[in-house]
């Protein structure tokens, strides 16, 4: 008997798009937070490309703070912000628990079926994985993301949780040490990508690479302070702002100390492709995994 055609294996194209920023975006002030203003230097700069993205006047942006500690603050910060750029609409999601969102909210679902921009704050990303994974608040947001014109945006810890996997330990003081990394399941907008935020400015290269060099199909993109990659189609990556985005590839590695980590060295690997990407630059996230849901 001849066997039936397996179907195709694939995977939708997201038609939401993602804002991913590595923390400090300028507000309004000047200059760039602790870097000399290079020339091109614009204010609001990543935080303009953010209104720009949802092709509206005035867009609904729903602030989410469930990561921090003071949730008024960091909200109160950015509706001040966003009213420079006469944005009207704008939200306050908060958490404190999974234990909440354990019943269905219908006020909540349908916020986030009008909104046009969701954007995680900084803080810390185990209180965003921790409090929304698995809920019904994700798989609308994740939902929407797939199948409408939505923006997902982050800044520092909230853009860590975008993407899967996800550093959540580990600073420079054992950074060079082999297996002192930690690492877990972010929220998966990105697959096989590693985010890392003020990357520059707190040095964290090596321990952008440890996660690299345990998984190769993975790919680090390291973003610096005031600077932003937007990601179009779930691949297509676009940087702004006025620093530099890191991409660490280690497709092609030979040689690695990883698999000795209990030895407390600092690790050693060869062969490891970097890319170093500035405003207006463009890189497509290259797909290793076959399609998978």
């Amino acid at each position: 008997m001849a066997q039936r055609a397996r179907p195709a294996n694939t995977c939708p194209v997201p038609k939401g798009i993602l804002l991913i920023i590595g923390g400090a975006e300028n507000k309004g002030e000047e200059t760039a937070k602790d870097k000399q203003t290079p020339d091109d230097f614009k204010r609001l700069e990543v935080l303009k490309k953010l209104v720009e993205l949802t092709r509206k006047d005035q867009p609904v942006i729903e602030m989410v703070t469930t990561g921090t500690s003071d949730p008024k603050e960091a909200f109160d910060d950015y509706k001040k912000t966003f009213a420079k750029l006469k944005i009207k609409h704008v939200g306050h999601i908060h958490h404190y628990s999974h234990k909440e969102l354990f019943e269905k909210d219908e006020a909540l679902l349908e916020r986030l079926r009008q909104t046009d921009v969701i954007f995680f704050t900084g803080g810390n990303q185990l209180k965003y994985t921790s409090i929304y994974g698995g809920t019904q608040f994700l798989l609308a947001l994740k939902d929407r993301y797939i199948h409408d014109k939505i923006v997902i945006a982050g800044t520092s810890a909230g853009a860590m949780v975008l993407s899967t996997p996800m550093i959540y330990a580990g600073n420079d003081e054992v950074q060079e040490l082999g297996g002192m990394i930690k690492v877990t399941t972010g929220l998966e907008f990105l697959k096989d990508v590693c985010i890392d935020t003020h990357f520059v400015h707190r040095g964290r290269f090596v321990r952008m690479a440890q996660v690299v060099v345990t998984n190769p199909t993975c790919v680090g993109m390291g973003i610096e302070e005031d600077t932003a990659i937007v990601v179009r189609n779930g691949l297509d990556v676009e940087v702004v702002g006025t620093g530099t985005v890191i991409i660490i590839e280690g497709f092609h590695i030979t040689e690695s100390s990883i698999d000795d980590f209990t030895e407390e060295r600092p690790i050693t690997i060869r062969d490891m492709k970097v890319h170093i990407l500035s405003g207006g630059d463009k890189y497509q996230i290259p797909q290793i995994n076959p399609p998978h849901v």
